[in-house]
This record gives C-alpha cells, sequence and structure tokens, in this order.
C-alpha cells in the first residue's frame, strides 16, 4: 500500500459527531491539540485508525475524521496488534484511560510496549474512574475518597510512565490537557518508529476535579514544571533552578543557579536516549522536585510488525502459497531437518 502525501486542515479531522463529555473536562482539550495536530504531522484521515477501549476518553474514535474502532475494556491493545499486522502502512494511535489501561487493559498495554508495536498509545490520567462514577482507579492517590473507598484508598497508585519504561517501552513521554506544549509532545511520539507511549494528565471535572493543579495551574507554573528538551539543560524556575545528579547517591537533586551558569551547578543536559536518567524523572517526587514534563525517553528499536513481516516473507520464500490447491493434488509436506518440503 502507497500513501499519497497530501495537505489537510483542522476540518478534515473533526466529525459531525457531537463531542459527549462533561462540561469542562480535559478531554475536549485533547481532543482539540489532537485534531490540530494532525494536518502537521503528514498523514491522512483515510490512512488513520484510532482504537479505544471503554472510559470515557473511548469515546475518542467518534470525533476523529478517520478510522475508528471503540473496542471492549482494556482490548484496545489487542485490536490495534491486528491492525497494524494485517496493514503495516496505517497510522494507529491507541487512546486509553489509566484505569482501562492500566488495571484490566494492564496485561494488554504491557505486552503491546514490550514488543513494540509501531502505534502512539495516549494514556489518559485522571486518577479516577470517570465513566463508572467515580471509583478509585490505579492511579488515584493514597487517602483518595470515592464510592470504591469510602474511608480512603489504601493502594500505592501506579505511575504509568515507570510501568511503560518497566515494560520495555522506547519511547516515554508525558503532557497535560491544556498544555500548549501538548501538540509538540504528540509531534515527537508520532515521529518515533516504534510503540510511544504519552500519559496525558487530565482533569476529571465531575469526580476529581484540579487534581493537578499543584503543578498544571498558569500562576506559577514555570516554578513547578520542568520541560525536557534534548540537548538542552535541565532549567526550571525562569532557569533560576535546575536538575543535577548526585554522583555518590546516584539520584537526582535540585540546585541553584546562579547569574545563569547552570554549568557550574551541575544542571544535566537532557539526552532522550539515556534510560537511566529516563527512570530517575519518572521516579522524582513532586513537591521536592518540579513535575518532568515532555520527552522523557526516546530510542527506537526495530518494531513488532516489522520483524513479523519479515519472518513470514523468509518462511513464504519460495513455496506455494495456494495451500488448498496442493492438497487437491494429493501432495504431502515432509517434515525434515531442515524444514518443510514436498
Amino acid at each position: 500500500m502507497t500513501t499519497i502525501a497530501r495537505t489537510t486542515t483542522l476540518k478534515d479531522w473533526e466529525t459531525d459527531q457531537e463531542v459527549r463529555w462533561c462540561p469542562g473536562c480535559g478531554d475536549y482539550a485533547i481532543l482539540k491539540a489532537v485534531q490540530r495536530t494532525m494536518p502537521e504531522i503528514g498523514t491522512a484521515p483515510e490512512n488513520t485508525v484510532f482504537v479505544s477501549g471503554i472510559g470515557c476518553s473511548s469515546r475518542f474514535p467518534y470525533y476523529m475524521e478517520t478510522y475508528g474502532f471503540h473496542t471492549i475494556h482494556g482490548r484496545a491493545p489487542a485490536f490495534a496488534t491486528g491492525l497494524k499486522l494485517a496493514n503495516p502502512q496505517l497510522d494507529i494511535w491507541i487512546v486509553t484511560g489509566d484505569g482501562d489501561g492500566l488495571s484490566i487493559g494492564g496485561n494488554h498495554t504491557m505486552h503491546l510496549i514490550r514488543r513494540n508495536l509501531d502505534c502512539q498509545i495516549m494514556l489518559f490520567n485522571n486518577e479516577i474512574y470517570g465513566l463508572t462514577k467515580g471509583q478509585y482507579s490505579p492511579t488515584s492517590r493514597v487517602g483518595t475518597t470515592s464510592p470504591s473507598t469510602p474511608y480512603g484508598s489504601v493502594d500505592r497508585p501506579a505511575q504509568p510512565a515507570a510501568f511503560a519504561l518497566g515494560a520495555g517501552a522506547r519511547f516515554v513521554a508525558r503532557g497535560f490537557d491544556v498544555s500548549k506544549e501538548l501538540p509538540n509532545v504528540l509531534k515527537a511520539a508520532h515521529a518515533h518508529k516504534g510503540a510511544a507511549f504519552i500519559e496525558i494528565f487530565q482533569n476529571c471535572i465531575v469526580y476529581n476535579k484540579d487534581v493537578f493543579e499543584d503543578f498544571a495551574a498558569p500562576k506559577g507554573a514555570e516554578d513547578r514544571q520542568l520541560w525536557l528538551k534534548h540537548g538542552e539543560p535541565m532549567l526550571y524556575a525562569k532557569g533560576t533552578k535546575g536538575i543535577a545528579l548526585d554522583a555518590e547517591a546516584l539520584h537526582l537533586k535540585t540546585v541553584e543557579v546562579v547569574d545563569g551558569d547552570w554549568q557550574a551547578a551541575g544542571v544535566i543536559v537532557h539526552d532522550v536516549t539515556n534510560r537511566s536518567v529516563a527512570h530517575m524523572l519518572v521516579e522524582m517526587r513532586f513537591g521536592e522536585f518540579p513535575m518532568a514534563l515532555g520527552v522523557l525517553y526516546d530510542d527506537p528499536r526495530p518494531t513488532f510488525e516489522a520483524d513479523v513481516w519479515r519472518q513470514n516473507a523468509a518462511a513464504a520464500e519460495g513455496k506455494t502459497a495456494d495451500l488448498q490447491s496442493l492438497l487437491k493434488k494429493g501432495q504431502t509436506w515432509t517434515v525434515t531437518e531442515k524444514g518443510s518440503e514436498l
């Protein structure tokens, strides 16, 4: 299949469906960011598929003028894998949530990541089950009060980005719903060849309102957000603070930057291929540290579907494809040490 490049606009990606999320939901901002980004990444609606599972975020395919599958709880990765194996030329985006992707779908998400299927995984993390009326989720914080934890959750929350790295992800990024930087994160994910995992912090206006305001609120954001850019020093707070490595303890630390001399302060330059530092950035405790956002890790390797197609091509080389025709002729296969022969 050959994809013909063509110019698209925002209107080419919008559907005529009524968008049905709660007023004020962060999903609206994410949807608009995706629709505005698609014309800039050089793909086309007829070559694009959005696949979702179950949850508020999973209504996403209805609102994209592309092919789409609204599948079953936690199984979007399985459907996406089948689609990509059938047609590797398709541009596949998976839309999931912290419950859909990390609870019932955690197994499927893990295997898609470790296999490195070429797709973009957008995990909307609102730290709550929104569609099923506010139960606590795998990412809910300790003490979260909900219908399923009336006395407060005692579970230690899962960290989506840490989960992805642990599963062998070659691309991990973070953003949040109303951030102006989110389109750049989406572009970087799409440019990566392989499974690109993007955790998107998303405000649930009804059941977990403003849970991310401590770092996502516009006022004072520069003091609480560390936007990572490859090849640039890890600076925040208008360049007055930075992230350095404590070489003795082997963990990150915050340092003061005097007169803009970040090198003297020992501030690290971000290298997206450094997996060890990516793990450290994910594990930084917010409050003591700023929230690490942007592309944390990006180091491609061969994709699952490419390996499968190469293997199938090699296995089929020199063989007759029509098995039924062979059977009708009474021919049989003989298994030898070298393989199967007629």
